[in-house]
């Protein structure tokens, strides 16, 4: 029962945050503080889900870069995408534009989306982006993993992110949130904690396509063991709760 009125509310408060932020995004059409403004609302819905989520940006790092983050399942929305910052954008598939009331929300609160079944066009697209964050001074968020993990721990990163942040001469900032795979169960009032974390800003001046591997295991390595690091410490809080 309570699983049941929990998916009624959240989808009816999903379906307003999207029309409102739909509006406010049509008047401030494609504004890249839009994004930000939105995922505070989504974030919000933590509550609905019976997750006590503590949030650890790092408000004081506010030049333009390519965040990464973690990509788990669903629960991204309410949990690790609330640690978007100020203009800031992402890039995502188009065929997210058909998606009742979302797609709306996603094109006119100026995200960028691709053809990602296309290498060539997510190749020029790649290179749109780095001339977007030069002239505009924006930050990118993107999910390196290109697909939900859904328990199967952090998948290996594809280069889209990469090769954009070394176009662009901009810093990678990883993002990473603990785990959230079968940690949740709406018939259960307390799913306990989850942690979102910001990390430091990894330099890619010495980067450049010949080397990119490196670049992308270093990511890929911090992000690993601060995930671990965030399980363990949620294990404690919840130890002790």
């Amino acid at each position: 029962m309570l699983k049941f009125l929990r998916i009624i509310v959240v989808v009816l408060l999903a379906i307003g945050i999207c029309l409102i932020g739909s509006i406010y995004s049509l008047c401030r059409f494609k504004n890249p503080n839009n994004v930000h403004f939105i995922v505070k609302m989504l974030g919000w819905l933590h509550h609905f889900v019976g997750i006590k989520v503590i949030l650890r940006p790092k408000n004081e790092f506010t030049q333009p870069a390519i965040y990464i983050a973690n990509h788990q399942n669903n629960y991204d929305m309410v949990t690790i995408s609330a640690m978007v910052q100020p203009n800031t954008v992402s890039v995502g598939k188009r065929s997210l534009l058909w998606i009742p009331f979302f797609g709306l929300l996603y094109w006119s609160s100026g995200n960028i989306l691709i053809h990602r079944e296309n290498h060539n066009s997510a190749i020029r697209t790649m290179s749109k982006v780095a001339k977007i964050i030069k002239e505009n001074k924006i930050s990118i968020w993107m999910f390196p993993e290109g697909t939900r993990s859904r328990g199967r721990g952090l998948l290996p990163f594809k280069r889209g992110a990469f090769h954009t942040a070394i176009a662009a001469g901009v810093p990678i900032v990883p993002v990473v949130c603990s785990n959230t795979h079968n940690k949740i169960d709406l018939n259960r009032w307390d799913n306990g904690y989850v942690i979102c974390e910001t990390l430091e800003p990894i330099d890619t001046a010495n980067y450049s396509r010949e080397n990119i591997n490196e670049l992308i295991q270093l990511c890929y390595d911090r992000m690993e063991a601060k995930i671990a690091e965030l399980n363990s410490e949620v294990a404690e809080l919840e130890k002790s709760a």
